[in-house]
């Protein structure tokens, strides 16, 4: 076989390893986040800090806010999963004695990870900003009409202000009529209940809705106390929201575009350009990164680079996490600061490459050039 012949069928044996592992290793992530994510909407949700209708949607603006993270780690578990892999089962030291270096998986390497980092890029630049800020438009309105959703058959359900409670028997959601009808209104320490038979649920043109309750009984007083006053009626409106109250959320750093970060003097402006920019680099140099971190001694029986590779990881966003944290308090006071963290992993990865990658000498060989070049 030609050497041609053989570096072709090395990319595209390796590129298609790579594709099919990334597939299933973002499949997984994805998969357990999800599944963490959700178990933490419904928390919040039974807590009262989101409408409950709400979940899902907000799980999907979440789902896209992450997913540049998520490739990030796609990225470098693929190349570390593959690369292991291959050590362990030899097909390394095969590659390795027709010809190949180490380095010769660099171009592989990058050429699989380059289009996930465009994909980052697009992520962290123009989906993430809107994402974010669509996400908090969706859950302030949502909160903010807690009320209009109040009305739920068979169920006791609290207003978002806190100072009302609802119960119905029975509700129709296209004509808006409702049967059996109880309402609790606590304000000033003065407790209101209301009963009724029967009621109608209407919007008028300004966007208020109404509860129009018919042929009941009002109560009022302050608990704990004798002195209660009844009314009945045959009519009785309770206002449920007003359209004046639905107003759209600050636009903060997070949620920003990113054209509009460029320039400006605020810190969170310019911890936020910083830390979106970086996203797409930090997986180039992570996938450089893990194929010295994906050595593996088949000899020696032991994982130790997995620990290694975690431990790098981790070192790598807390590195980033702790420059995008002094820009945004105004000790760094550019949005260059976080570079010292990625050229710093990036001589790591090309210190590793060069280690790997020299000759291999047994260790008392390397003990005499050592001394001979001291006393030299």
């Amino acid at each position: 076989m030609s050497k041609q012949a053989r570096f072709m069928l090395f990319q595209k044996s390796l590129s298609r390893e790579l594709t099919y592992t990334s597939i299933g290793v973002f499949s997984v992530l994805f998969a357990i986040l999800l599944s963490t994510q959700t178990i933490n909407m419904l928390g919040r949700a039974a807590q009262g800090l989101i409408a409950s209708n709400t979940i899902f949607a907000m799980i999907g603006f979440w789902s896209i806010g992450f997913f540049p993270v998520l490739m990030i780690l796609t990225i470098f578990v693929s190349v570390i999963v593959v690369l292991t892999r291959m050590s362990r089962e030899q097909e390394m030291a095969v590659w390795m004695a027709s010809g190949k270096s180490l380095t010769s998986w660099v171009s592989p390497v990058l050429r699989f990870a380059l289009p996930l980092c465009l994909l980052i890029a697009a992520g962290t630049t123009i989906v993430e900003p809107w994402a974010t800020q669509r996400s908090k438009e969706y859950a302030e309105t949502m909160k903010q009409r807690e009320d209009m959703t109040a009305l739920s058959p068979g169920v006791f359900k609290e207003s978002q202000s806190g100072d009302r409670v609802y119960f119905i028997e029975s509700y129709s959601v296209l004509s808006g009529a409702t049967r059996n009808v109880f309402v609790q209104t606590t304000r000033n320490g003065e407790v209101s209940s209301i009963f009724a038979k029967e009621g109608l649920v209407s919007t008028d043109e300004e966007g208020n809705r109404t509860l129009v309750l018919q042929e009941g009984r009002r109560y009022t007083g302050e608990p704990g106390s004798g002195n209660f006053e009844v009314m009945e009626f045959k009519r009785y409106s309770v206002k449920i929201t007003e359209a004046s109250q639905l107003v759209r959320p600050t636009i903060n750093s997070e949620s920003r575009p990113t054209l509009e970060l460029f320039g400006s003097e605020d810190p969170a402006d310019k911890a936020e350009l910083a830390w979106r920019l970086s996203l797409p680099l930090c997986g180039l140099i992570l996938a450089l990164l893990a194929i010295p971190l994906s050595h593996y001694n088949p000899r020696s029986g032991h994982a130790y680079n997995l620990i290694f590779a975690l431990g790098t990881y981790l070192l790598y966003q807390n590195l980033l996490w702790l420059l995008r944290d002094g820009i945004s308090s105004g000790k760094i006071p550019t949005a260059l600061g976080i570079l010292p963290a990625h050229v710093l992993m990036l001589a790591l990865a090309l210190l590793l490459l060069h280690y790997h990658n020299r000759p291999a000498r047994p260790m008392l060989q390397r003990l005499k050039i050592l001394l001979r070049r001291q006393s030299t």
